[in-house]
Formats: C-alpha cells, sequence, structure tokens
C-alpha cells in the first residue's frame, strides 16, 4: 500500500513538473517576433478584432505586463502582424505569377489572393488596415505588392492614370469577392468558384480593351491633365512602401 502511495505520489510531482516546465520553457525566448506570430495564428482562428494583448499573455502564460517589453501597444502589435501578413502573401503572389504575363498572370495573381484571404482571414484582414507610411517603414512586402500589380497592369499596355483606376478596381473585386465568400454571402446554388473563373474572364477583356479617358472626366483639369485628388487618395507608384490593398 505504501509503495503504491508513494508511486502515485512520485507521478504526480513529475506531472507537477512537467507543467511547470512548460511554463517556463513558454517564457524562454519570448520576443516581438514569437508574439506576432502567435497573434497572427490567432487573428486566423478568432478574427483580428479579437486579438487582445491579454489573451497572448494568457497563452505565453505570463502577465500582460511582461508584452509590453516586447510591443509598445495593440496597434503595433496590429502593424506587425500586417507587415508579416503583406509579405506571405506577397510572396504567394510572386511565386504564382513567375514568368507569366497577360491573362495567365491575371489569373495566378487573382488566385494567390483569393487563396490567402479565405486560408488566412485574420492576417488578411490586417493587410487591410489603413496605415501610415511611418508605420509600414521599408516593408519589402507592401513595396513589391505594389510592383506586381502594377507590372502586371503594364503588361496590358496601361499607363497612368489608367494604372491606378485598374489597380483600384482589381482591389475593389477581389477583395469584396472573397469577403463575401468568407461570409456566406453567394446564396445561389451556382459554384462560386465558376462565377470567379468567369468574373476573371471578363477582368481580362475588360483589361485588354480598357476605355480611353473621357474628355470630362471630373478628376481631369483643362487640358486634359488629372487634377489633384484628396489627401489619403493620391495615386503611388510602385516603390511606395504601401500594400496595393492600402493605396489603390
Amino acid at each position: 500500500m505504501l509503495a503504491c502511495c508513494l508511486e502515485s505520489l512520485g507521478n504526480s510531482l513529475v506531472a507537477t513538473a512537467a507543467r511547470r516546465g512548460v511554463g517556463r520553457v513558454a517564457r524562454v525566448g519570448l520576443n516581438a517576433e514569437r508574439l506576432t506570430e502567435a497573434a497572427a495564428a490567432m487573428a486566423d482562428e478568432v478574427g483580428l478584432e479579437a486579438v487582445t494583448l491579454s489573451a497572448l499573455a494568457r497563452q505565453f502564460g505570463v502577465r500582460d505586463a511582461s508584452l509590453y517589453s516586447h510591443v509598445r501597444n495593440l496597434h503595433a502589435l496590429r502593424v506587425r502582424i500586417a507587415i508579416r501578413a503583406a509579405a506571405a502573401m506577397t510572396e504567394r503572389i510572386a511565386d504564382a505569377v513567375a514568368g507569366r504575363a497577360g491573362r495567365d498572370a491575371l489569373v495566378a495573381f487573382a488566385d494567390a489572393y483569393r487563396a490567402f484571404a479565405l486560408e488566412h482571414p485574420g492576417q488578411y484582414a490586417a493587410t487591410q488596415l489603413r496605415l501610415s507610411l511611418a508605420e509600414v517603414g521599408d516593408s519589402v512586402g507592401f513595396r513589391r505588392n505594389v510592383e506586381l500589380t502594377y507590372g502586371m497592369l503594364r503588361a496590358y499596355g496601361l499607363t497612368e492614370p489608367d494604372l491606378t483606376d485598374a489597380a483600384r478596381l482589381l482591389r475593389s473585386t477581389f477583395h469584396g469577392y472573397v469577403q463575401l465568400e468568407a461570409q456566406g454571402g453567394f446564396g445561389h446554388p451556382r459554384e462560386v468558384r465558376h462565377s470567379w473563373a468567369r468574373g476573371l474572364a471578363a477582368l481580362h477583356v475588360l483589361l485588354t480593351h480598357w476605355p480611353p479617358a473621357e474628355e470630362d472626366d471630373p478628376g481631369a483639369e483643362p487640358g486634359g491633365r488629372p487634377g489633384a485628388e484628396p489627401a489619403g487618395e493620391r495615386s503611388r507608384q510602385p516603390g511606395s512602401a504601401r500594400l496595393s490593398q492600402n493605396t489603390e
């Protein structure tokens, strides 16, 4: 009987030590990158708005105050999620469009965009945050996304201001579609993927036959020169450190 009790007590102590060990391991190496990675995964699981520093602190087994030595506040953490997500999304798009042009590039770009948005809804939501240039800094992911977008559109022979107009059209179409799809907004029995494919075919035709600028364009100045746009809506050229979703 005593041996049995000692064995049970020993097992209990081992289990307790193991649990405490896990707690200690969770604290080892805690830094901004690990917090961002965990926050990004949490955003995909429960939604970006549900990600809080308190929730992360519980996950790592530390006090809330411990996180402030790694991230300034919740907004700073969301900026980090956005930058991380932009890099991952852009890399996926770049791999998809490599060596492609015209319709093939458009379809590959759009499919990669849609796949990332549906697979990583929380991280995708972070890429839609309105961020300042100071916050984005020298993010390669943001800048390269703009370059890929404009490069694809230039293959259709577009120049400014049509480049910006076309980029805004693509952004509106892609973002609106994936948002509706993710929220179950398409109730018709026709498969969503078929409508997506037909929509891309229509976009290809439109880009190939882009309409000429209207002489009475309300955004144009006398002589056909585009007028100044409101603050926050100025056209950004490739090389800007902003993700195309946030710039067009």
